[in-house]
């Protein structure tokens, strides 16, 4: 872990380490992803079985196995614990609110001369959802993707989630049921990502693809952008944390390793002006960590991608944290509101003692798939907006292109257009 002042001499190379958190190496892995790609393109459900016996351990019968069924779905719904049906149906009811505010508007802008402009938005035809199966299964993702699709009004959806030795998550398949999705897949990694963007002989071809994943789903989706849309290129997660004297020590510590024990490429950032505070904080991060049930996973990557990093003042933490972007970003301070004008760039902010990110994840609405790695300065949150997109309206009366006609011609002259020109020409009196 880089437990450092900002006064030190060696400072700034730390926090350039710090700012190259999440830099991917794409490059060592763009050959092996582009050959199963074409793989997917040329052979299809052929490839496909190759690469499940592969990588996850079981041959598909045929065609038909690759799809899980609703039954098998509705089962698994029907054998929750009640508890937990509850805890997803109010997690599924949280997040639909939040994101049908999100929904863009068509407009129309009628001019006195008669002129018609306007913007209609409609949602995508389809729409691929990646939901990670591997090492851990998350039906919050499935949520999280399939919610804002269905408000955008996409009609086909379909989901591809990996399933080591044929064996999908009961969970997963229980939040598939919730949602009302019918279209499941047992197809991970870049394979999963081109046979969405180019479809096989029973998975269709999407518009759009969302979703995280590893190194090798996040190079496929680089890879297939432009032949379909995606939502971003998304490394591992992060959090980064500013506090002062009013944090508590104990809850910051396990704030961060939250995103620790996601995997060990993961990065957790503490920023505070007070010693006192860091000095705790580095003392309950061990505390912790001996209790935490995937505490190798954890430990590695507080160990080689943690920091902590003591300030002068708040505004100079604010300043590093900026420059860091991270994808989680909580402020526990007395006034966290005050900060909140002079926060530029992060995923997803959490402001507060007693609002963690975890509550973020799961329950409190907003999206949770987000930029990771400083892309928060140009990415956004996945949202409705995702699986939408705008189109241009324009109408002329005889009036309004009589009123401007004569500029457009004279722009498109001067571009060396003829055609341009005299179609708006021989439209004037």
């Amino acid at each position: 872990m880089i437990f450092t002042n900002s006064k030190n001499s060696n400072f700034k190379a730390q926090f350039q380490e710090l700012l190259g958190r999440g830099k991917m190496d794409i490059d060592n892995v763009s050959s092996i992803v582009g050959s199963i790609i074409n793989e997917i393109k040329r052979d299809k459900n052929k490839a496909l079985f190759e690469h499940i016996s592969k990588f996850d351990n079981w041959i598909p019968k045929n065609d038909k196995d690759l799809k899980i069924s609703t039954e098998s779905m509705s089962k698994a719904y029907d054998n929750l614990d009640a508890k937990l049906k509850s805890a997803l149906h109010l997690s599924y009811d949280r997040i639909k609110v939040y994101h049908e505010k999100q929904k863009p508007k068509s407009w129309f802008d009628d001019e006195p001369n008669g002129t018609i402009l306007g913007q209609r938005v409609t949602a995508v035809d389809s729409a691929g959802l990646y939901i990670p199966g591997g090492k851990a299964a998350y039906p919050s993702s499935l949520l999280m993707n399939v919610i804002p699709a269905q408000v955008a009004g996409v009609e086909n959806i379909v989901v591809c989630t990996p399933t080591p030795d044929n064996e999908p998550n009961e969970l997963l398949l229980a939040a598939c049921h919730l949602c009302g999705v019918a279209q499941v897949y047992k197809v991970g990694g870049a394979s999963a990502i081109a046979a969405m963007a180019y479809g096989t002989e029973n998975i269709p071809k999407v518009d759009v693809i969302t979703g995280p994943g590893n190194i090798f789903v996040a190079t496929a989706k680089k890879m297939v952008f432009g032949d379909v849309n995606i939502d971003m290129i998304a490394g591992p997660s992060e959090i980064g944390i500013l506090a002062d004297d009013s944090a508590n020590a104990n809850h910051l510590a396990i704030d961060l390793l939250s995103q620790a024990e996601h995997d060990e490429m993961a990065s957790s950032i503490l920023i505070t002006p007070s010693q006192k505070l860091a000095d705790e904080v580095k003392v309950e991060l061990e505390n912790w960590l001996v209790k935490l049930p995937r505490q190798e996973i954890a430990r590695k990557s507080i160990e080689e991608r943690g920091a902590i990093i003591v300030t002068d003042t708040m505004q100079e933490a604010i300043d590093l944290m900026n420059d860091i972007a991270p994808e989680h970003l909580e402020i526990a301070t007395l006034s966290p509101f005050e900060l909140l004008p002079l926060i530029k760039h992060a995923g997803a902010i959490f402001l507060g003692h007693y609002t963690p990110e975890a509550i973020g994840d799961y329950v409190a609405g907003p999206n949770h798939t987000l930029p990771t790695g400083g892309t928060a300065k140009f990415y956004s949150p996945l949202g409705v907006e995702n699986f939408m997109k705008k189109t241009s309206i324009i109408s002329f009366s005889k009036k309004g292109i009589n009123e401007i006609g004569e500029e457009c011609a004279l722009i498109a002259s001067t571009e060396g257009l003829t055609a341009h020109e005299q179609s708006v020409r021989v439209r004037l009196s």
